[in-house]
């Protein structure tokens, strides 16, 4: 896989070109490979650095592997497996650019060429454009498809994010207690009758 992944892959569009012919087929199969290894490689961290207790207790209740992957090391995964698919998206839209770019009768990349070939600059940047708005939009869909099923994995962001917006709101209402613990804003507000000084 990794002498594979080091080949260049603009080298692989013209044998995809001599086994599939021109046209969409060498674009999708070169967006498939630039993106394939990233997120291959990510899942495998993932599963790899599965909590060691989780399986233990698992095998204890004599569990197979399969089951240790499939309860532990797949869910343990998936925000691996987002992360990377979210770069993953980016390098995928490259690949067919230049793939279509290369060997392809249609496709935004083709538009390109032949726009450039005409030098229409305003044609060659909404090709651009629209590249762009396409991979954010690609981009928004996966990080909502995250959301929805790992959000388990960054609650604890989320609720450092809500006290530091806390934080935040204190130090408007009450500069000078910004940045103290919550007993020191407490003694800010104690009478000086509660207060106990140290006998001598």
């Amino acid at each position: 896989m990794i002498g594979f992944n080091t080949i260049p892959k603009v080298a692989v569009i013209r044998i995809l070109v001599i086994w599939f012919g021109v046209g969409t087929v060498p674009a999708v199969i070169t967006a498939f490979l630039l993106s394939f290894f990233p997120i291959l490689v990510n899942v495998a961290t993932g599963i790899a650095t599965a909590e060691p207790e989780l399986q233990d207790v698992l095998r204890a209740l004599d569990a197979s592997r399969w089951q240790v992957i499939q309860k532990v090391g797949l869910p343990r995964s998936m925000p691996y497996f987002f992360a990377s698919l979210k770069v993953a998206i980016t390098v995928a839209f490259v690949g067919s650019i230049v793939a279509e770019t290369v060997a392809a009768n249609k496709g935004i990349g083709h538009l390109m060429l032949v726009a450039s070939s005409r030098f229409e600059v305003p044609l060659a940047f909404a090709g651009l454009l629209v590249t762009s708005v396409m991979g954010i939009g690609m981009y928004l869909v996966a990080e909502v498809v995250e959301r929805q099923m790992t959000g388990w994995a960054t609650r604890g962001v989320d609720s450092g994010m809500m006290a530091a917006r806390g934080q935040c709101a204190a130090a408007v209402m009450d500069p000078k207690a910004a940045g103290k613990p919550a007993s020191s804003r407490s003694d800010l507000n104690a009478s000086p009758a509660r207060l106990i000084l140290p006998s001598r």
